[in-house]
């Protein structure tokens, strides 16, 4: 695979702490040589695991980026054995802007694995991850929430890939030691360049998480994620255990397609349901009105399945193929 373009101003395998930039080229007509700067912080102590913690793959997702910018200002190189690389805003572009996608090039960077060095910005960044940062780690922790248009119970996340070849860590132990209230396990359903596609073609292990939304930081998430976040480190021997909150406990459930509930017109939804409740195949979801038509009458929603619910979208407003809310189950793979 061809080089990255993307340079780093810091050296990612000297001993120490060092924060810096990858510098993203970025041609433009007020600067014709220009890069764009993506924050990037390298912790190496010694010999150990080695993580590479990611948030702000979406930008309109804020409690990740948060967790881990406080993250960055607390550990210092005495307090790690091995290495620790950390983007808080791993898009530039759509975190600087508050969007999930990319204003430069409207690129998803979670569906845009294993990008391209001569491609698009957010592929340029894909490739970066892919080829220069993964050879070094034996394990991507990647921190997302519902941003702008979801809201989601705590949970942590993870692709099960039929064809991984990654034996280093059992995934549902550090899904359990991360301590999120629900840890949910995908089949498959990672979407095409996916960084979950793009952990197993490095034969190493991405756990993720899903922890609020809303375009807004809930302080008790947001702390969720950091001490699941230390919980993990410390699993790994990464960091010292001591003072950490013992994890609550993890239920695993898994998502199947006929689980989401999707909005068939435009109008106004109103939900019918709360995060957590559960409700049961043929039950009312909600129902979409339209005021700007006041002869049609509000459409009814219903649940096309059972189970409980995960994930909520906050907004009203509504178009077709929206995705309202989603359901989950458990899962038949629970161990203690």
């Amino acid at each position: 695979m061809a080089k990255s373009r993307i340079t780093v101003d810091i050296d990612l395998d000297r001993q120490g702490k060092h924060v810096g930039f990858a510098r993203l080229p970025h041609s433009v007509n007020r600067s014709a040589y220009g890069w764009l700067p993506i924050p990037i912080v390298s912790i190496k102590n010694g010999i150990g695991r080695r993580v590479l913690l990611l948030s702000g793959s979406h930008g309109d997702e804020y409690e990740g980026q948060v967790a881990t910018t406080r993250l960055v200002h607390e550990f210092q190189a005495h307090q790690i054995q091995g290495h620790l690389i950390i983007l808080p805003m791993t898009n530039f572009p759509a975190a600087l802007a508050g969007m999930r996608t990319s204003p430069l090039d409207g690129g998803n960077l979670n569906r845009l694995y294993p990008g391209r060095a001569d491609g698009s910005p957010s592929e340029m960044i894909a490739h970066f991850v892919e080829t220069e940062l993964m050879p070094r780690v034996d394990l991507v922790l990647d921190i997302h929430s519902g941003g702008s248009s979801l809201n989601y119970l705590p949970c942590s996340t993870l692709v099960v890939q039929p064809d991984a070849q990654n034996n280093a860590f059992d995934p549902v132990t550090l899904m359990k030691c991360f301590g999120a209230p629900y840890g949910l396990l995908l089949k498959g359903k990672s979407g095409i360049g996916s960084i979950s596609e793009a952990a197993t073609r490095n034969n190493i292990l991405r756990i993720g998480t899903e922890v609020g939304g809303r375009g807004w930081i809930e302080r008790t998430y947001r702390e969720l994620c950091e001490a699941g976040i230390k919980r993990v480190l410390a699993y790994l021997g990464i960091i010292k255990a001591e003072g950490l909150p013992s994890p609550s406990e993890t239920l695993l459930v898994e998502t199947l397609p006929e689980d989401y509930v999707y909005a068939h017109a435009h109008g106004l939804f109103e939900s019918a349901v709360h995060l957590g409740d559960h409700v049961k195949q043929g039950d009312l979801a909600g129902a979409i009105y339209f005021p700007s038509t006041l002869q049609r009458a509000p459409e009814p929603v219903y649940f096309e399945s059972s189970g409980m619910v995960l994930c909520e979208r906050p907004h009203a407003m509504c178009e077709v193929g929206d995705c309202l809310l989603h359901l989950a189950r458990p899962s038949s793979t629970q161990r203690s």
